[in-house]
């Protein structure tokens, strides 16, 4: 890549939304609905003399986002005709939105992706710029048959409603791209606006990629713009937008002019290939719906709906990062598993509550979590597959979990023990109390029990003395490991080496 120039990338983001009905008609929102062409009526198959009604609902949602993504939310919005010919639009144009979007201007801060992962993420954010999220519907899907050649059309996602967010060209890599897009798809499922299953379409991604120069005040200047088209995963995010900007790279090398232009993105192949010349807006002909009055949202509007804002994911990650003093890793872990992480405030809730009440020092309650957090994270997740965690589906309610943790700090249980108390208690849903009495797993906390142990131990070993004796360090690791067995794992490893120390 030339020296001059910087990978400039800007993200349109389409987003189907979680509504009971379509954006413009009363038939039941259901993309993934098998029978072809069940969820249709007139209005959505564009019947002449049929007249759109607007989804409130879907409204709402997308004001719900844009103030969740500090956006500017727009008191007087309207629908517009996009016209343009294809199968899969019933109406031969679609209901969107131009000049007067539901939300303006605003940003969203992720991580920038120099940043050491062990720093507070706080410290090293890049401000990537929000240009607009407006609403429109959705077009049909195309069924093609590769038997007899055929193109037949399914009508059930017409209609429904699709916010899109359009981002400033902040983006630099595709990395960085990567990033952006999933930290929106978590606020999305925080916000329940969609569930933007990529794998299902819910969630479909474009990228705007050029090679251009840094202008003055900080402004780029954008190179030719090409499109890449439905990039349906982050890794193809990520890998089509590198592919792409290292394509135009060779071809500015050679002298040649990058073609404006949209492309697809092969993952067999792994390149974006051409697909068609790049529409510019007025090729869609814009014009106010006439259908459709403008929408007047009152401040009072908005305001209720600001008050149904959760906590967003960047402020969990940020609280949980102080309160329980996690890493980045860890508290992304909680940030993507809401329900996880909910989960675990419970279980440090019950042990906040066994602390005040005397159960333990104060300062010691950084240790507390920090037993809990190490066996929920490895051990406990370790029982999923893919780490794929509901409460609903888990035996082991929070307030046993958290009688376990104390189990384990009361006791210093050894790990190997802790695992099995776990495992048992995973699968019955057993309290840790019950487990450990019906098991046998109690710790030996007897002196004299576990003398007994160890000197069967080293009169069992005299080799291993003999090595002891002559300064070989790994001799009393040996004898440690041998003593743990022999007491079936349920001594405590400090002791035992205490009291081999002694009688050595």
């Amino acid at each position: 890549m030339a020296e001059e120039l910087i990978p400039i990338i800007g993200l349109e983001i389409h987003i189907e939304l979680k509504t009971k009905s379509k954006m413009f008609c009363s038939c039941k929102n259901d993309a993934e609905e098998k029978e072809p062409n069940k969820n249709v009526c007139p209005i959505c198959l564009a019947h002449p003399g049929t007249l759109p009604t607007i989804n409130e609902e879907a409204v709402k949602k997308v004001i719900k986002t844009g103030l969740a993504l500090n956006c500017i939310i727009n008191k007087e919005s309207k629908f517009d005709r996009k016209n343009y010919f294809y199968p899969d639009l019933p109406k031969g144009y679609q209901i969107s939105q131009y000049d007067l979007p539901i939300c303006g201007k605003g940003y969203l801060d992720i991580l920038n992706e120099n940043s050491n992962k062990e720093a507070p993420e706080l410290s090293n954010l890049k401000r990537i710029n929000i240009t607009r999220i407006h609403l429109e519907e959705d077009t049909a899907r195309l069924l093609h048959s590769e038997k007899d050649n055929s193109t037949l059309v399914d009508f059930n996602r017409a209609g429904i409603p699709l916010m899109e967010l359009v981002t400033d060209p902040d983006l630099r890599s595709g990395k960085e791209a990567r990033k952006f897009a999933e930290e929106i798809l978590i606020l999305l499922r925080y916000l329940d606006v969609a569930s933007a299953d990529m794998e299902k379409g819910q969630m479909r991604i474009e990228a705007n990629i050029s090679l251009g120069k840094m202008g003055e005040a900080g402004k780029p200047i954008l190179g030719t713009k090409v499109e890449i088209k439905n990039l349906n995963s982050f890794r193809v995010v990520e890998k089509a937008i590198d592919f792409e900007l290292k394509r135009q790279a060779e071809v500015l090398e050679k002298g040649e002019k990058v073609v404006q232009e949209t492309r697809g993105w092969v993952d067999a192949e792994a390149k974006t290939i051409s697909q068609r010349e790049k529409e510019e807006a007025h090729d869609y002909r814009y014009f106010p719906e006439p259908d459709l009055v403008p929408m007047i949202f009152e401040d009072k509007f908005i305001e209720a709906i600001k008050g149904e804002l959760p906590e967003l994911p960047w402020q969990k990650r940020f609280r949980f990062r102080e309160e329980y003093n996690l890493n980045l890793k860890e508290a992304d872990l909680f940030v993507k598993n809401p329900d996880l992480g909910e989960y675990f405030e419970k279980m440090i809730s019950e042990l906040d509550d066994w602390i005040d009440s005397g159960g333990a020092q104060k300062e010691d309650r950084e240790k507390i979590v920090k037993i809990a957090k190490n066996y929920l994270i490895t051990e406990f997740l370790g029982f999923y597959k893919e780490n794929c965690f509901s409460e609903k589906n888990c035996l082991i309610t929070p307030e046993n979990f958290a009688e376990f943790t104390i189990l384990v700090f009361k006791n210093s249980y050894p790990s190997n023990i802790a695992k099995q108390i776990l495992a048992k208690m995973f699968a019955t849903g057993e309290d840790p109390d019950l487990v450990i009495e019906k098991e046998g797993l109690a710790v030996l906390s007897d002196e004299s029990t576990i003398k007994k142990i160890v000197l069967e131990t080293i009169k069992e070993n005299p080799k291993a003395i003999e090595d002891f004796k002559k300064g070989k360090e790994n001799a009393l690791q040996f004898l440690i490991g041998k003593a743990m067995a022999k007491s079936k794992g349920r001594a405590t490893p400090d002791l035992v080496k205490k009291i081999i120390q002694e009688n050595l």
